[in-house]
């Protein structure tokens, strides 16, 4: 029996959008930038998805530009932004993805900025306060939060920041790779500037993704070349993976709330399951009680039983994540743990949950687990 809990890191494709793909890819060959009928049937293709996914966003298809990703996508939001313009304030987390901080502490090399931290308690929550000082005496400001913590799970008081960021003039930018077909991402309800998507955490192809940018901001591009995606992303769009990416949106969009419930009933079982069997075991930030759905982080005191766990797991069938990075065989607490959890020995196990998951994996999953640790 193989099993795979890694959804935060990436899913599975649906039939429905490797179908979709396929034909695209054996019936559209033509550029979409060329003005020949081969290049207007891949532009068609390109501006259907573009209009697919605005919808689910309750966006304007003006507001919605492909990239490669989710990393690329954050890249040029802070870029376009802060290299552009006289904000020389940002607000951020030291619980944020790679993405954004290292992205930000480049960014320092190059330009003088202030990057102010805001604090969080013992399980990884901001308080919506602690912001609204941060930009007290900054008008203009970046702010860069994610929507749900990637190996946490933590949910921001996203419409409450917003709200702040708006009365105060700052650029909102919130990182909802995790969040996007699992539960509403709707950016003007939410008083966000701009929030990014990465199709391969929604059951969609690796190496697209896109950006949603409020028609009031303006950006300079990250990637010149030719005037592609209004000139905010020059190169050749990927049709096939614009595609399979809308495809994917709109299926998740459309049962979100049936997946929501279903999803949550397998974290509530691994959770109870867990608990139960493991009662020293500790789970992370938001990720045991009200955190987003599909995430579940759980860490063991480290002793010689759990020290190989996740690999264990491996060799028995079951595919989880763990630190941030391996090295000697022994994986290394992310940075997030360690902020959370400081310099504990522990070992750390990131569940994470998709529609095609099922109860009979969760507890087959937490049998393996009660042999390995007896």
């Amino acid at each position: 029996m193989k099993i795979y809990f890694d959804n935060a890191a990436s899913t599975p494709l649906t039939t429905e959008v490797i179908e979709e793909m396929c034909s695209v890819m054996k019936e559209n060959f033509g550029n979409p930038s060329s003005i020949h009928a081969f290049g207007r049937e891949a532009r068609v293709i390109v501006e259907n998805a573009r209009d697919t996914i605005a919808k689910c966003l309750g966006a304007m298809p003006s507001e919605i530009f492909f990239t490669s990703g989710g990393t690329e996508a954050i890249n040029t939001v802070i870029r376009g932004y802060l290299m552009t313009s006289p904000v020389t304030h940002v607000v951020t987390s030291r619980l944020e993805h790679y993405a954004v901080l290292n992205c930000l502490e480049d960014i320092q090399k190059e330009k003088h900025i202030q990057i102010e931290y805001l604090p969080h308690d013992s399980k990884g929550n901001i308080d919506p306060g602690y912001l609204e000082t941060a930009l007290d005496g900054h008008p203009r400001s970046m702010v860069i939060l994610m929507h749900a913590n990637n190996e946490t799970g933590n949910i921001l008081p996203i419409r409450e920041m917003g709200a702040i960021c708006q009365k105060t003039g700052a650029f909102f930018l919130s990182d909802t790779v995790q969040t996007i077909g699992k539960v509403a991402v709707l950016p003007k309800s939410m008083n966000v500037d701009s929030v990014i998507c990465s199709a391969h955490k929604l059951h969609g192809p690796k190496g697209t993704g896109f950006i949603y940018l409020s028609r009031s901001k303006k950006l300079h591009p990250l990637i010149h070349g030719g005037s592609q995606e209004r000139n905010m992303r020059a190169g050749t769009e990927n049709v096939p993976a614009i595609a399979g990416m809308a495809k994917a949106l709109e299926i998740a969009c459309a049962d979100i709330d049936v997946h929501f419930l279903y999803i949550s009933n397998l974290k509530t079982s691994m959770v109870h399951r867990l608990g139960n069997a493991f009662p020293y075991a500790e789970f992370n930030g938001n990720s045991g009680d009200n955190g987003l759905h599909s995430i579940l982080s759980v860490s063991f005191p480290m002793t010689d039983k759990t020290e190989m766990l996740q690999y264990n797991l491996d060799i028995n069938g079951i595919a989880v994540s763990g630190g941030s990075a391996c090295t000697s065989g022994s994986a290394k607490p992310s940075h997030v743990i360690s902020e959370l959890k400081g310099e504990k020995d522990l070992v750390t196990l990131r569940f994470s949950f998709s529609k095609f998951n099922t109860p009979d994996e969760v507890e087959h999953c937490v049998n393996v687990m009660k042999r390995l640790l007896a």
